[in-house]
C-alpha cells in the first residue's frame, strides 16, 4: 500500500504504533492544510506560519492519544492549528501581526480548504485517464476538440467521458468527506 492509499484512520494506527515512517507521511499529507490555515485563514506571516507548523507537529505527537476518532485526523489537525493561530496573535500582538482574528473569516476559509482537500482526494481515486480528462477540461479549459486530438479520442466522446468521470469523482467526494468536527470538542 502507497503513502496515498492510506486512510487517515490507518495512518492513525500507524502513528500510534511508533512507526517513524508513518509520521514523514503524516507530516507530508497535512503540511500544506496547516500552512494555508495559518496564511490564509489566520493570515499570519509566514515566520509565524512556520512557527505554527513546527508547534502543530510537535503537539500532534505529543497528544496523539487524545484522538477519540481515528477517522477525524484532519478535522482534529484543523482545531489544533485554529488553537495554534489564536494562541500566535495573542503572543505576538495584534498590532504587530496587522490584523485582528476574524473567526467567521477563519471559519469559512478552513471550509473551503476541507472543500479543496476532499475534491484533492476523490481526483486522486479517479483512473489515470479520468484524471486527464477532468484535469484537461475543467483546470486547462482545452475544447473537446483540443482534448481529442491530443489523447487521441474522437472529440464526439469526450462530453460522455466527463460526464463518466464526474460521475466517479461525485461518488468518491461524497465518500471521503471529513467528518466535521463538533462543537466545544477539546482534542488537544
Amino acid at each position: 500500500m502507497t503513502p496515498a492509499e492510506l486512510s487517515d484512520a490507518e495512518l492513525v494506527r500507524l502513528l500510534r504504533s511508533g512507526d517513524e515512517a508513518a509520521w514523514a507521511i503524516f507530516v507530508e499529507r497535512y503540511s500544506r492544510y496547516v500552512l494555508a490555515i495559518a496564511t490564509r485563514a489566520y493570515r499570519l506571516r509566514e515566520q509565524d506560519a512556520e512557527d505554527v507548523f513546527q508547534e502543530l507537529f510537535a503537539r500532534a505527537h505529543a497528544h496523539l492519544g487524545s484522538l477519540r476518532d481515528d477517522n477525524a485526523l484532519r478535522p482534529w489537525v484543523a482545531q489544533l492549528t485554529r488553537r495554534i493561530c489564536v494562541d500566535r496573535h495573542r503572543a505576538v500582538g495584534r498590532e504587530e501581526l496587522g490584523v485582528d482574528v476574524d473567526e467567521a473569516f477563519a471559519a469559512d476559509t478552513m471550509e473551503r480548504l476541507d472543500e479543496a482537500l476532499a475534491v484533492q482526494a476523490a481526483l486522486a481515486t479517479l483512473s489515470p485517464d479520468c484524471q486527464e480528462i477532468v484535469d484537461r477540461f475543467f483546470c486547462r479549459d482545452e475544447s473537446y476538440r483540443q482534448i481529442g486530438a491530443a489523447l487521441d479520442i474522437p472529440s464526439g466522446t469526450i462530453a460522455s467521458r466527463i460526464s463518466r468521470c464526474l460521475a466517479q469523482l461525485r461518488r468518491s467526494y461524497e465518500g471521503s468527506k471529513p467528518p466535521p468536527l463538533p462543537s466545544g470538542d477539546r482534542d488537544d
